[in-house]
């Protein structure tokens, strides 16, 4: 058993509290006008992300309809399925685990009207019993956990040896302060209460997590807002950013 996976055998990282807060959003989660709705703005620009970290792991052919062919991908903190989904339509065979019971029927009842083929659990990513996988993701997701570290190391443990990992979160900087919290909740672009900055992390302090648990961070970008453009990849990590990670020492 791996250091990894033994950290993440001892302890749990749900927050009842914030499980119960995503579940309470479930039924409204795939309206795009709804409380996710700045969710289905932020999941075309994570998945570019997305795509152009498989493409170049994995050496797939940008312009292939299903790159993930063959292989298998876990979503931690899935919630109705929103990057799930896109998952499964480029070929992956999907696990979505999330700690809400409310989100996990909500994406079984949608993946379902859309004729894929997805396995939704519901419950702690410890104590479900699951192999690994070539492509690891979680987005916003250890922003909201008890503890980061065994949270990280859960994920690791569920990576293949030459597998990757994509992870997003807003960064803890005075700009995320003023408009995800300041702003974004109070003019109800985000549900009130959604966020804790204090539980932010710093693109440094994420980084490190990973290398404790093996991973190296092997890309990169931030992902900004501005009225011209809206939501899109940047090199301002100011607000949020997304990276990718493999195995240290992995080619």
């Amino acid at each position: 058993m791996t250091k990894a996976s033994q950290a993440a055998n001892r302890k749990t990282t749900i927050d009842p509290n914030e499980a119960a807060h995503f579940g309470a959003l479930a039924a409204d989660w795939w309206d795009p006008k709804g409380s996710s709705a700045m969710l289905h703005k932020l999941n075309p620009v994570r998945l570019g992300f997305i795509r152009r970290q498989i493409d170049l792991h994995f050496g797939s052919d940008e312009t292939a309809m299903k790159p993930l062919a063959g292989r298998a991908a876990l979503d931690a903190g899935c919630g109705a399925g929103l990057l799930c989904e896109p998952l499964a339509r480029l070929g992956a065979s999907v696990t979505g685990v999330d700690a809400a019971a409310e989100n996990i029927a909500a994406a079984k009842a949608h993946a379902a009207q859309s004729g894929l083929s997805i396995d939704y659990r519901a419950g702690e990513l410890s104590a479900q019993r699951l192999g690994q996988f070539d492509v690891v993701t979680s987005m916003e997701v250890i922003e909201h956990v008890t503890d980061p570290a065994t949270f990280v190391g859960e994920l690791a443990a569920r990576l293949k040896p030459d597998g990757l990992m994509i992870l997003s979160t807003p960064n803890r900087t005075a700009a995320s302060k003023l408009f995800l919290i300041e702003a974004a909740e109070r003019l109800g672009q985000v549900p009130r209460g959604t966020h804790d900055w204090d539980k932010f992390l710093t693109p440094e302090e994420v980084t490190a997590l990973l290398a404790d648990a093996g991973l190296e961070v092997i890309a990169m970008e931030g992902i900004a807002f501005s009225p011209l453009s809206g939501l899109h990849l940047s090199s301002n990590k100011a607000l949020n950013y997304i990276l990718a990670a493999r195995q240290s020492g992995s080619v």
